[in-house]
């Protein structure tokens, strides 16, 4: 799907040093990257799939969230980088010097003034951040605490950062990793017993100290687990079901993905080559496209 999850406002000013904060919850411990590639690998690993079927159609649901998730931070980074430097092709007047005052100068000279897989510190995500024991009970008790670890950031990341955009998606993350960390509450008491949903929210702030967050909450984003399909995962609602621990409204499973905003279309930064090719002949496309029946 060419969407993000929400569309994303444009910043006010240009605030690199905003996007080096915001890379924490892309390439951190408990950052979006982290998320994705451990129930990615947990669902690939899934043993027993047939007899524990809601377990794995859960964890497949929200690892196809994760990847959204990762493109609305990516994005929001490099809509936080677009015009930090001048743009030209004339390389003596050194066009990127607002980079060295930056905090990550990765972000000017690893990539095109764009989001990388690090952490907020310039560390480059590792693999060695993925958990996939083979253990439903290990596995679904590890989910929980990494959604609420990277509750607690998210909540830190908000208070360092300023802009509209940052917080814009800052607030949709706060409201939809809580509705994972409920959906792995649920199944750890489906699973054992024990009232995990007791321990919400962690940490115990709650999202309606974000006003950011409160939007999104009073469309019942809340509630809503979303499979990603039509016609797969039809036995995750046999676990998210019931009332939400922190307002008692109904849990909702729904089957597809949400409706989405569109992405940014980012500005040529001629001074990183980025993208740089430049003999491409546009008439060339929009001929072709024409011929297909391609909207152009």
């Amino acid at each position: 799907m060419d969407r993000l999850p929400i569309e994303l406002p444009t910043p006010n000013n240009p605030s690199p040093n905003d996007a080096a904060a915001i890379q924490e919850l892309l390439g951190g411990k408990f950052g979006e990257m982290s998320t994705l590639m451990n129930y990615t690998y947990q669902s690939f690993n899934f043993r027993g799939r047939k007899r524990l079927r809601p377990f794995y159609d859960l964890i497949c649901s929200i690892a196809g969230e994760e990847y959204g998730h990762i493109e609305v931070v990516s994005y929001a980074i490099n809509l936080l980088l677009t015009g930090t430097t001048k743009r030209g092709l004339d390389p003596v007047i050194a066009p990127l010097q607002n980079g060295t005052n930056s905090r990550n100068t990765r972000h000017f000279i690893a990539s095109g003034q764009t989001a990388l897989p690090m952490d907020s510190m310039g560390d480059f995500w590792s693999g060695s951040n993925v958990f996939s024991s083979g253990n439903l009970k290990l596995d679904l008790l590890h989910n929980f605490f990494l959604e609420c670890g990277a509750r607690a950031n998210k909540m830190r990341a908000y208070e360092m950062v300023s802009d509209p955009t940052a917080r814009e998606m800052v607030g949709y993350l706060l409201v939809r990793g809580g509705v994972h960390v409920v959906a792995y509450a649920r199944a750890l008491e489906y699973l054992t017993g024990v009232e995990v949903t007791k321990l919400v929210p962690v940490p115990e702030l709650s999202n309606k100290a974000f006003p950011e967050a409160v939007k999104f909450e009073k469309n019942n984003l809340h509630l809503k687990l979303y499979t990603f399909s039509k016609d797969d995962y039809q036995k995750a609602g046999v676990i998210f079901n019931g009332p939400h621990p922190e307002d008692g409204k109904p849990l909702e499973v729904i089957f597809g993905a949400p409706e989405g905003g569109p992405v940014p279309d980012l500005e040529e930064e001629p001074q990183l080559s980025a993208p740089g090719a430049d003999g491409i002949d546009e008439d060339l496309f929009k001929d072709i496209a024409k011929k297909m029946g391609v909207p152009v």
